[in-house]
C-alpha cells in the first residue's frame, strides 16, 4: 500500500511539474508565383519562397516557457527560415531567433539574437503586418535599412509591462559585438481600442539616428494608417494607406512618398494587396508592388501552424 501511495504521489508531482512548462513547435509555409525584377535588370516569372513578393518567409520555430512560481517565468525561442523551392534553411540554422528570456510583473529581459526592438513600433500601425512586400519596409527599411524579419546578434533587451495600452522596449548591443560601434533600438507603442500608434528609433555609434512615427485607426471593417520615416537621414518620407476587411476577403492600398532620397530621385511607391481566408490558418494572396520605378507581382498561398 505504501509503495502504491508513493508511486501515486510521484505521478501527481510529475504531472504538476509538467503542467508548469511547455514547448511549442510552430511554423509558416508560404510559396507562390511572382514576377520580380532580378539583379540583371529583367523581370522574371518564377516560383517564389522567402522572396520579395511572398507575404512572409516560410519558417520553423520552437519556443518554450517554464513557470518558476511567484509570477516569474523563463523561456526561449529558436527560429529558422525555410525555402520551399529548395528545402534549404538559414545558415546559420537558427538565424531567425535564438534567445532566452526571464519575465514577470516587472517586465521581460531577453538575451540573444532577436528582432530589432525598433520593429514592433512599426508593426503597431503597418497595414500589411510585416509582409515581405510591405511598401513602408521596402522604401524606408524600418528606420535602419533592414527588413522586418531581420534580427540583431548579441542583444540585451528589456520590455516594460503594459500601462493603459502603453508599452516600451529597448535593446542594446555592446560595441565589441557590433564591429566596434555600440547599437541601440527602441520603441514605444500605444494600442487601445480603435487606435494603435508607435514610435521607433535606432542608433549606431557614429551614425545618425533613424526613426519612424505612425498610427492606425480602425472603424468598423475599415482601417486607415499614416506614418513618417527617416532612415538615418539617407531616405525619409511619409506613408498613407487604408484597408478593408469584408468577411474572408481583405484589400489593402498603401503608398509612400519620399521627401528626401540621398540616392537622387524621389519616388512615390505603392502596394495593392488582396487576401482571401480559406480558414483561420490558411489564406491566398495577390500583391502588386511599385518600388522605385519597378513593377513586381505575386500570387501565393500561406499556411501556418
Amino acid at each position: 500500500m505504501k509503495k502504491h501511495l508513493f508511486g501515486l504521489a510521484l505521478l501527481t508531482a510529475s504531472g504538476s511539474l509538467m503542467a508548469q512548462s511547455a514547448v511549442t513547435l510552430y511554423g509558416v509555409a508560404d510559396a507562390g508565383i511572382g514576377k520580380v525584377k532580378s539583379d540583371g535588370g529583367a523581370n522574371r516569372v518564377q516560383m517564389t519562397s522567402t522572396g520579395l513578393m511572398n507575404n512572409r518567409d516560410s519558417l520553423l520555430g520552437v519556443e518554450g516557457v517554464e513557470d518558476l512560481g511567484g509570477g516569474l517565468q523563463a523561456g526561449f525561442n529558436f527560429e529558422t527560415a525555410l525555402s520551399l523551392k529548395t528545402g534549404a534553411a538559414d545558415d546559420p540554422f537558427w538565424a531567425g531567433q535564438a534567445h532566452l528570456w526571464l519575465g514577470g510583473n516587472w517586465g521581460q529581459l531577453t538575451l540573444g539574437r532577436t528582432e530589432h526592438r525598433s520593429t514592433p513600433g512599426i508593426l503597431a500601425w503597418e497595414l500589411t503586418h510585416d509582409a515581405n512586400y510591405s511598401v513602408v519596409n521596402n522604401t524606408y527599411g524600418y528606420v535602419d535599412g533592414s527588413n522586418a524579419d531581420a534580427a540583431t546578434d548579441s542583444q540585451f533587451s528589456y520590455t516594460t509591462p503594459g500601462f493603459g495600452g502603453v508599452s516600451a522596449e529597448i535593446g542594446y548591443v555592446f560595441k565589441d559585438d557590433n564591429g566596434g560601434n555600440a547599437r541601440w533600438d527602441a520603441n514605444v507603442v500605444y494600442d487601445n481600442g480603435p487606435l494603435s500608434a508607435g514610435l521607433s528609433a535606432n542608433k549606431v555609434r557614429n551614425e545618425k539616428t533613424g526613426y519612424a512615427l505612425g498610427g492606425q485607426y480602425r472603424f468598423g471593417n475599415y482601417s486607415v494608417a499614416a506614418s513618417y520615416s527617416d532612415n538615418r537621414d539617407l531616405r525619409r518620407g511619409f506613408s498613407l494607406g487604408g484597408s478593408t476587411d469584408l468577411g474572408p476577403f481583405a484589400l489593402t492600398l498603401d503608398l509612400t512618398r519620399d521627401t528626401k532620397n540621398s540616392a537622387g530621385k524621389k519616388y512615390t511607391n505603392g502596394l495593392l494587396e488582396g487576401k482571401y481566408a480559406l480558414s483561420r490558418r490558411t489564406f491566398v494572396y495577390a500583391a502588386y508592388l511599385r518600388l522605385d520605378g519597378d513593377n513586381n507581382y505575386g500570387l501565393g498561398l500561406q499556411h501556418s501552424f
